[in-house]
């Protein structure tokens, strides 16, 4: 979980030093201190763990610390997804940062096709207003980072889905 929270971490960080939106960065800069905190809290509660044992406090304030890396991650996955809306500056030629881009990149199409299908093909009550039940939920950067094999350094131009995960540009 320690090392996941490193790495979403590093995500924020090339995130935030690319995005065009001054307080869209500022946004991604906070919540991604705030997971590199929340992450070294449980790097260092995890560690004590093991040496004292297994007692129910511990246990606790493990699962504590656990849960807040959680939504503190999520933080940062809303706070890109701003950012990647509002647009990117070209990085250089660095790998690691050339895979957030395309990561972030990829997960816009996915946005922007799902919007398009949603114009085109929108239910709409006798108010002009969008039906909700049966629409389906716009992407999300989680969604997409879902769909990643952990193991994989390459973005995927079409990931296969997961067991109850579903591709929203493959039903267009």
């Amino acid at each position: 979980m320690v090392s996941n929270g490193q790495v979403v971490v590093k995500f924020g960080n090339i995130l935030a030093k690319h995005c065009l939106d001054q307080r869209c960065s500022m946004e991604v800069l906070r919540a991604t201190e705030h997971t590199q905190s929340i992450s070294s809290q449980l790097g260092i509660v995890a560690r004590v763990k093991a040496v004292t044992g297994e007692s129910k406090a511990s246990s606790e304030l493990l699962l504590s610390n656990v849960q807040n890396l959680i939504q503190a991650v999520q933080h940062v996955l809303r706070a890109a997804e701003a950012a990647c809306v509002k647009g990117l500056r070209q990085p250089p030629a660095d790998p690691e940062e050339e895979e957030v881009a395309a990561f972030c990149q990829q997960w816009r199409k996915n946005l922007t096709q799902h919007r398009a299908k949603e114009a085109l093909n929108s239910d709409r009550d006798e108010l002009g207003l969008r039906k909700t039940q049966g629409a389906k939920a716009e992407p999300t950067l989680m969604f997409l980072g879902q769909e990643q094999p952990p193991q994989s350094k390459t973005i995927p131009k079409h990931p296969s889905p997961r067991k109850g995960h579903m591709v929203m540009d493959r039903h267009l």
